[in-house]
C-alpha cells in the first residue's frame, strides 16, 4: 500500500503534465499544419506553373486563346486548384478562369502571395494564391496566378487533433503502466538481491547452457539476420539503383561461394567465319541483351548450343571459351547438336509448337513426335552439362525460356539440393489454349522441378497456375503463389525483365542525336526534311510488322501532308528461315512493302526503307536516337526490351514511342501511346499524333519513361530472382540441419 502511495505521488504530476501539453500543443500543430500545406501548395504550385510555362509561352507568342483557355481548363482537374489567371508585364490580368475573381487584380494578388497570410475568402471558403513567372527563349511573359482551396486543412487539423490527443492519452496510459510495473518489479529486485547478497550468492545467475544441437540453428539465424541487415542498409541509400556492384554484393553477402550456372539455347556471343578470318558476333536475341550483363556481374558459367560457323575453333580441349572476348568475366560451355537434333527439338517443337502455341498470334501449333523425342533428348544433354559443370551439390542454376521446359526435372533428379531458376521468357496461355499439347503434362511436371519459376507478368503466372490447376493433380497456395507436387515446392512468381541501363562513360561516347541523324540519313539517302519512324525487331509473326506497315499506309491515306515528309525504316533480323510459316512471313512483309512504296514513295525516296539484315547494336543506337518515333506493335510478347532500348538511347529527352498494349513492357510504360495493334485506325492515329507531339510534352514523357527503365534495370530483375533464390536455399538448409539433429536424437 505504501509503494502504491509513493507512485500516485509520481503518477498524478505526470499525467497534469501530460494534459497540460495536450493543451499547448494543439494550437502549435495548428499552426504547423497550416505553414506545411502552405509550404506544399507554394511546392505544387511550382509544378504546375512549370508545367504550363512552355506551353503557355508559346501559346502567349502566337496569340493563341483557346489553347490557353484550354490549358487553364486542363490544369482545373486537380481538385485542389481553384482558378488561374495570367499577368502581364504590365500587371494586367490577361487571361482568367471563371473562378478567378474579378476583383482581384494582379498588383493585389502579387501582394498577397508575398504577405505572411497568402490567402483571401472565396465563395465563403479560405484559398491559398501564389504568383508564378512564365519564361520563353525571349524573357519573361508575364506570370500565373494560382489559387489553390484551402477548406481541406481544416478538416487535417480537425484529424491532426484528435489524433494528437489519443496519442497524448495513449502515452499516458502506457507510462503510468510501465511505472506502476517497474516500481513493483523494482521493489522486489531490490528486497531479493538484499536476501541473496545476505545469503552469500549473486545477484546474477549464470544462464543455464543452451541445448548443443540447437548451436547450429542459432549460428545460421544469427548469419541471416546479419545479412538482411547488410541489405536493408544498402537499400536505405539515395544512390541505391541496381547496378553490376550491387549484384555482386548480393551474391557475396546472401550467395556467398555458390555456383551459378546459365542454360539457354542460344549463345551470347557467336565465332564465325567470314572471308577466312574468324569474327565474334552478338546475336539479335533479347535474352542474350538481358542475362549476359548478369552473367558478367556473377562469374559463372553460362552453357548453350554452339551454331557460329567456328566456334568449334575458339574453344578449349572441354569445349569452353572465356568471355566477353578479352574480358574474360564468365565461361561459355559450348554443346553440339546434330541436324536432326536441331531441326526437331528448335526448330520443330520448340519454335513450331511452343511458340505458336504460347503467343496465341493466329498461326496454328504444329506437334510431331520425333521432334519431340529430340526436344526430350536436347534437354537431356543439356542436363547432363549442368551436372558435369556443377562444382557442388547445390548450384544455383538459371534455366532460360521455353527450349528447356523438361530440363529442371532432370537436373532435379540428379542434383536434388540444386536451386533451380527457370524463366520464362515467352507468354503463358490460358489452360485452354495449352491444352492443345499433346504432352502438357509431361511440360508441366518438368517445370514444376524448379525451384522459382519466373514470368514476366502476373497474368502469365495466374494462367500457369490455372493451368497445372486443370491438368494435375498438386497442392496449390494462392496466396503465397506456390505450387507442390511430388513433395517440392515452387514458387511462380513475376520478374519483368528489362536491359542494362548504359554507363556514363559509354554514352559519353555515343554521337550526338544530331550527328546519329545526319549519319543515318546520308547512309540510307533519306531526305533531310524528312521525320523518321523506326521498328527494330526479329522477322516474326508475333512482332505486328505487318499491322505496322498498314497503319503507315493509312497515317499517309488520312494526313497526305506527310506523303513527302516521312520516311519510316523497319529493320528486321532474319530469324527461322528453315522454317515455311516464317518464309512465307517475309514475303508477305516483302510485298506490303513495294505495295506501299509504289503508292506513296518517290523514285529514289521510298516511304519504307525495309533493312532484312542483322545490325550491330551501335548501328540500332544510331538508329534510335536519330528517330521521332519509334514503333513496337507485338501482337503478343512476353516483355518486348526494344521499347526500353529506345528509351535508353534518348538522353536528349526526345522522340516518341508507341507500344502495343500486348507487350509486357506496356505495363511499366503507361507514358508511351499504347496502342491496340490489331487497330489499324488507333494505331495510324497515334503514329500521327507521336509526329505531331510538342517538344515539351516529349521530354515530360521521355524523362519518366527513362526514369522507370533506370531503375527498373535488369539487374534489378536478376537481384529480385537471386534474393528470392537465396531465401528459398536458407530455409533449406535450415530445415534440412534441423532434420539431420532430430534424427540424431
Amino acid at each position: 500500500m505504501k509503494t502504491f502511495r509513493l507512485q500516485l505521488r509520481f503518477l498524478v504530476p505526470l499525467l497534469l503534465i501530460l494534459v497540460a501539453t495536450a493543451y499547448l500543443a494543439v494550437p502549435v500543430m495548428d499552426k504547423l499544419t497550416l505553414r506545411w500545406f502552405a509550404r506544399d501548395l507554394d511546392m505544387r504550385g511550382n509544378l504546375v506553373a512549370n508545367a504550363l510555362s512552355e506551353s503557355v509561352a508559346d501559346a502567349l507568342q502566337y496569340s493563341r486563346t483557346r489553347r490557353i483557355e484550354s490549358l487553364f481548363e486542363r490544369a482545373l482537374q486537380d481538385e485542389r486548384l481553384v482558378a488561374i489567371a495570367w499577368c502581364s508585364e504590365a500587371q494586367e490580368v490577361g487571361h482568367r478562369t471563371e473562378q478567378f475573381p474579378k476583383d482581384l487584380s494582379c498588383a493585389g494578388a502579387n501582394a498577397l502571395a508575398g504577405g505572411k497570410d497568402p490567402a483571401l475568402q472565396l465563395n465563403g471558403g479560405p484559398v491559398h494564391v501564389s504568383v508564378h513567372p512564365v519564361m520563353s527563349e525571349a524573357g519573361p511573359m508575364g506570370s500565373l496566378v494560382l489559387l489553390h482551396d484551402l477548406s481541406f486543412i481544416e478538416r487535417r487539423s480537425q484529424d491532426t487533433r484528435k489524433y494528437l490527443i489519443i496519442l497524448i492519452a495513449g502515452l499516458g496510459a502506457a507510462f503510468a503502466l510501465v511505472t506502476v510495473v517497474v516500481a513493483q518489479l523494482s521493489w522486489r529486485g531490490w528486497i531479493s538481491g538484499t536476501r541473496a547478497l545476505l545469503r552469500g550468492e549473486g545477484l546474477v545467475r549464470p544462464l543455464l547452457p543452451g541445448a548443443p544441437e540447437l548451436a547450429p540453428l542459432a549460428a545460421d539465424l544469427r548469419q541471416r539476420l546479419r545479412d538482411l541487415e547488410d541489405e536493408y542498409r544498402r537499400a536505405q541509400r539515395p544512390d541505391a539503383v541496381w547496378s553490376p556492384e550491387r549484384l555482386q554484393s548480393l551474391l557475396h553477402t546472401q550467395l556467398r561461394g555458390d555456383q551459378v550456372i546459365v542454360v539457354s539455347n542460344r549463345e551470347p556471343y557467336l565465332h564465325q567465319l567470314e572471308d577466312g578470318k574468324v569474327v565474334v558476333r552478338r546475336p539479335a536475341s533479347g535474352l542474350v541483351t538481358a542475362v549476359e550483363p548478369v552473367m558478367r556481374a556473377c562469374s559463372g558459367t553460362w552453357i548453350a548450343h554452339g551454331s557460329g560457323t567456328a566456334d568449334r575453333q575458339a574453344v578449349d580441349k572441354h569445349d569452353r571459351v572465356p568471355l566477353p572476348p578479352g574480358q574474360h568475366d564468365y565461361l561459355l560451355r559450348r554443346l553440339w547438336l546434330t541436324g536432326e537434333q536441331e531441326q526437331g527439338y528448335y526448330y520443330g517443337f520448340a519454335n513450331e509448337g511452343l511458340w505458336p502455341l504460347c503467343h496465341v498470334a493466329h498461326v496454328r501449333p504444329v506437334f510431331r513426335e520425333a521432334d519431340w523425342q529430340h526436344y526430350r533428348d536436347v534437354n537431356q544433354l543439356f542436363a547432363d552439362a549442368v551436372v558435369a559443370e556443377a562444382r557442388s551439390e547445390d548450384p544455383i542454376v538459371l534455366v532460360q525460356d521455353y527450349h528447356f521446359a523438361l530440363l529442371p526435372a532432370m537436373v532435379r533428379k540428379r542434383l536434388p539440393r540444386a536451386t533451380i531458376l527457370t524463366f520464362w521468357h515467352i507468354p503463358w496461355p490460358n489452360p485452354e489454349s495449352f491444352g492443345i499439347c499433346p504432352w502438357r503434362t509431361e511440360i508441366l511436371e518438368g517445370m514444376l522441378g524448379s525451384t522459382i519459376l519466373g514470368f514476366h507478368t502476373r497474368y502469365h503466372c495466374k494462367n500457369f497456375i490455372e493451368t497445372v490447376d486443370r491438368y494435375m493433380e498438386a497442392r496449390i497456395e494462392h496466396e503465397h503463389s506456390t505450387i507442390t507436387f511430388g513433395g517440392e515446392q515452387t514458387l511462380v512468381e513475376s520478374y519483368p525483365i528489362s536491359i542494362e541501363w548504359p554507363a556514363e562513360e559509354e554514352t559519353k561516347r555515343w554521337p550526338t542525336p544530331a550527328q546519329s541523324r545526319a549519319e543515318v540519313y546520308a547512309r540510307l539517302g533519306i531526305p533531310p526534311d524528312h521525320h523518321l519512324a523506326v521498328g527494330v525487331d526479329r522477322f516474326d509473326y508475333t512482332k505486328g510488322i505487318l499491322e505496322r506497315l498498314n497503319a503507315v499506309e493509312r497515317m499517309l491515306e488520312k494526313h497526305p501532308e506527310w506523303r513527302e515528309r516521312f520516311t519510316f525504316v523497319q529493320v528486321a533480323a532474319p530469324s527461322r528461315g528453315a522454317l515455311d510459316e516464317y518464309r512465307s512471313f517475309q514475303e508477305r512483309i516483302h510485298r506490303a512493302t513495294e505495295r506501299i512504296n509504289a503508292r506513296f514513295g518517290r523514285e529514289g525516296a521510298p516511304v519504307i526503307r525495309l533493312l532484312a539484315q542483322h545490325h550491330e547494336h551501335d548501328e540500332v543506337n544510331k538508329l534510335y536516337r536519330a528517330a521521332d518515333v519509334c514503333l513496337v506493335t507485338s501482337l503478343h510478347d512476353g516483355m518486348n526490351l526494344v521499347c526500353k532500348e529506345f528509351v535508353a538511347a534518348r538522353d536528349d529527352e526526345r522522340g516518341v514511342l508507341v507500344l502495343s498494349r500486348f507487350a509486357g513492357a506496356a505495363r511499366e510504360m503507361p507514358e508511351a501511346l499504347v496502342v491496340n495493334p490489331y487497330h489499324v485506325e488507333e494505331t495510324a492515329d497515334a503514329l500521327h499524333q507521336a509526329l505531331t507531339m510538342p517538344a515539351a510534352e516529349q521530354r515530360e514523357r521521355m524523362a519518366s519513361l527513362r526514369s522507370t527503365v533506370r531503375e527498373f534495370n535488369v539487374y534489378r530483375w536478376a537481384g529480385r530472382m537471386l534474393s528470392d533464390a537465396a531465401r528459398l536455399r536458407l530455409r533449406q538448409r535450415v530445415s534440412e540441419r534441423v532434420q539431420r539433429h532430430a534424427a540424431v536424437d
